[in-house]
């Protein structure tokens, strides 16, 4: 089949859906399927020099509804080439700009148009109309659903998603929702590099400051409310002035051993959004509570050998988020061995408590402190266990190659219900 992928944005600093589209793509080229992007990026936009995505770059996007007189045209011009348009992301001119081409092109007597199928990336879940500070926000995409939203999603051949929990929660916010149908078809993560001794080294050199020699717990992620770091540093704090130094595990990319010296607990954060008030109150608050017994490292942004050197080195990785549609470093952790410490707000948890893959608990701070204390009171060979249930989850469930079958076959009979 031929698939044309539309989104915003594919501009790999923002992470997230333009990370899921890569993903996405490249597991349907490995079993054979054919796929475009357009993108409302500048056509002269670094990434795409090196990026060897097939990428229609028809902005640069204004204003904020990301805006651009070039992508109508061009969708009537082509549409007809593809079997299938996936949409990636709502609430953006993109998807406005999608059905008015399929109008256009209808209208006009093109005959063989693709069917379009939403995938909105957690972007129905009723956290973003429930949330505090957002009231705003919500009443605007109130507005904008009945709009405009609301006859897109109703109209498509159905929406897409990556977990049973976000195909429940998009079924809450708004009215009138009945999509002709809603696919789970899963979400891939690609497979990390091999570890080697280079990846330890580019991380230690992506840090600011040197790191102590010592295992540690990590978050990858947005410092951001909404992933919970300030609630995770909180519950550090109180745990680790609990917990014996033998309790540590000392964490190596490839076998995890018992610590033979005393180690304190230890908690890197890894991610972009530093300098933000929130980011700037979260430094503030690791430098205030850091003693000999317990050490916090801020380390900015990780890409490339340095974000996965992060990964093989901790011990765990731990993210209590308050919403997280599938949580790409959740996945990409699993893949490096380690177990993940996760909230029950992070979509996937069900299939991950059920792999025996890590811990889950309630995106509050008890549930946080729950989190840590039933971490750190593990035995050294149960947490080894779950290093090795945590590869095993990843590849039975979050594979490239096995994503994508499971998306081309939904697809596929998609299309024959459709014809019949």
């Amino acid at each position: 089949m031929k698939y044309l992928h539309v989104i915003s944005r594919m501009d790999p600093q923002l992470g997230g859906v333009s990370q899921a589209v890569r993903t996405m793509v490249n597991g349907l080229a490995s079993i054979g399927a054919y796929s475009e992007i357009v993108s409302l990026d500048a056509p002269d936009a670094e990434f795409l020099g090196t990026d060897p995505l097939p990428i229609h770059a028809l902005g640069p996007a204004q204003g904020p509804w990301q805006y651009s007189p070039h992508l109508i045209p061009w969708l009537v011009a082509q549409l007809a080439r593809f079997d299938v348009v996936i949409l990636h992301g709502l609430w953006l001119y993109h998807g406005y700009a999608v059905r008015k081409a399929l109008t256009r092109c209808r209208k006009a007597g093109v005959g063989a148009l693709p069917q379009l199928f939403i995938m909105p990336h957690g972007m129905l879940d009723p956290y973003f109309q429930r949330a505090g500070g957002r009231r705003l926000k919500a009443a605007r995409n109130w507005a904008y659903w009945k709009l405009v939203e609301a006859a897109l999603v109703n109209e498509s051949a159905g929406v897409l998603f990556t977990c049973e929990a976000e195909r429940q929660l998009a079924r809450q916010p708004f009215r009138p929702y009945h999509p002709a149908r809603e696919l789970v078809v899963g979400l891939g993560v690609e497979e990390p590099p091999h570890y080697t001794p280079a990846l330890d080294t580019a991380f230690q050199q992506a840090c600011p400051t040197e790191l102590p020699d010592q295992p540690y717990l990590l978050f990858l992620s947005r410092i951001d409310p909404k992933k919970g770091v300030d609630l995770l540093v909180d519950a550090f704090v109180k745990v680790a002035a609990h917990v014996p130094t033998s309790s540590v595990l000392a964490a190596t990319s490839a076998e995890p051993t018992a610590v033979e010296e005393p180690a304190a607990p230890h908690l890197v954060i890894a991610g972009p959004g530093l300098a933000t008030a929130y980011g700037q109150s979260i430094s503030r608050a690791s430098q205030a509570q850091a003693t000999p017994a317990r050490t916090i490292s801020l380390t900015g942004m990780l890409t490339g050998d340095a974000k996965w050197g992060a990964f093989y080195g901790c011990e765990a990785f731990v993210l209590p988020s308050h919403q997280e549609n599938f949580g790409i470093a959740v996945v990409e952790a699993l893949a490096c061995g380690k177990p993940v410490l996760i909230s029950d707000q992070v979509n996937i948890w069900q299939e991950i408590e059920a792999s025996g893959a890590g811990l889950v608990a309630p995106d509050t701070q008890a549930g946080t402190e729950a989190l840590l204390t039933a971490w750190y009171q593990l035995s050294e060979s149960q947490k080894q266990a779950m290093c090795t249930r945590a590869r095993a989850c990843y590849e039975s469930q979050f594979a490239v190659s096995a994503a994508a079958q499971r998306l081309d076959i939904s697809l596929q009979k998609a299309l024959l219900s459709v014809k019949h």
